[in-house]
């Protein structure tokens, strides 16, 4: 049982008076020898007593204090609890704050070490990115400055070609920028009505070719003919959402494959799908496909093009919408995308 510091100076109180107590009932009967004898004994007890309730309250609970420190210091935070009969309650909040100050500060710690990790892989991803179109546009220019530019065709090609690399850094740019805005928070969301059948028929309309080129075929579903599914976003930026989205979905699916676009009503908002039967996505890449540059297949991702930043910048949009993108995939079985929109206020 434990016993606090009041309860335990109240037994010792106790102890203390019926050990006077009795010294002075029978003090009359001792002789001078027996009341010297008496008097040592006394001293004895009321000395073991105090020494005692000294160890129970302060002493052992400063040792448990230290033996708590010592396995902070070794991260065994699940065994810094230590057992005493005795609890004072002041010592026992000063080791549970120890404790509880050293464990957040272990999480900050483990905290800074992941955005370290992050922060050198961004470095080495936005560099890459960077010097792939600079170094091809250069090539490109100074072959013509070495005379190529002398045959019309041959200029004409590699003008195309550096254009092509500059217009694709120039994209890489805007949408570091974008998500640089969307993360101090200064992009504002331009939110109306407005009908997401139409916007995702435009979105398809203006993916249809690229997905026909492999054989994928683009779906909206369970919708009557002329049936409006009616919003309350930015228009702009969720078209921005499904086009990265759907765009994504053709990058990594299999060839004659298919796209779903889905919408479900509910009291106040539609859960908007957006759904594949490609390669998937293994488990221990699920909860890192939203980071900037984050690619699955390093090699594969880059042949396909793009920034590598459409799933993070189509995150940003989401949360900027009070919403979320939950992910389900499973490999050789596609991927599922679904996040939430309000109803149109009208």
């Amino acid at each position: 049982m434990n016993l606090n510091s009041r309860t335990l100076a109240l037994l010792v109180s106790l102890a203390v008076a019926l050990v006077l107590t009795a010294f002075l009932a029978l003090a009359s009967y001792f002789s001078s020898r027996g009341l010297m004898a008496a008097l040592v004994l006394v001293f004895i007890c009321c000395f073991l007593l105090i020494y005692f309730s000294y160890e129970a309250l302060v002493f052992r609970e400063i040792k448990n204090v230290y033996s708590s420190l010592e396995k902070i210091k070794k991260q065994e935070y699940r065994k810094a609890e230590g057992r005493s009969l005795f609890t004072a309650d002041p010592l026992r909040k000063i080791k549970d704050d120890i404790y509880q100050i050293a464990e957040r500060k272990q999480q900050e710690i483990d905290e800074l070490r992941h955005l370290q990790v992050m922060r050198r892989e961004f470095l080495a991803d936005v560099s890459h990115e960077l010097k792939t179109p600079i170094f091809a546009a250069q090539g490109f220019i100074h072959t013509l400055l070495d005379g190529a530019m002398d045959d019309p065709n041959v200029r004409d090609k590699f003008l195309q070609k550096a254009a092509n690399s500059l217009d694709g850094l120039d994209t890489l740019v805007q949408d570091l920028i974008s998500i640089s805005q969307f993360e101090k928070g200064v992009v504002k969301m331009e939110k109306q009505d407005f009908d997401a059948v139409q916007l995702v028929r435009e979105v398809f309309e203006q993916l249809e070719q690229k997905a026909s080129n492999s054989q994928i075929k683009l779906h909206l579903l369970d919708l009557e003919p002329n049936e409006k599914v009616m919003l309350h976003a930015d228009p702009n930026r969720i078209r921005q959402v499904f086009i990265n989205l759907v765009d994504n979905a053709i990058k990594y699916g299999r060839t004659g494959g298919n796209i779903w676009v889905s919408f479900t009503e509910g009291r106040k908002r539609y859960t908007i799908t957006v759904k594949d039967d490609g390669t998937g996505i293994a488990q221990e890449h699920i909860n890192r496909i939203f980071e900037r540059f984050y690619r699955i297949d390093k090699s594969r991702s880059r042949d396909k093009g793009g920034s590598g930043l459409g799933l993070a910048i189509s995150k940003h949009i989401i949360e900027a919408h009070r919403s979320f993108i939950a992910v389900k995939s499973e490999l050789g079985k596609g991927t599922t995308l679904r996040f939430k929109l309000l109803k149109a206020r009208g």
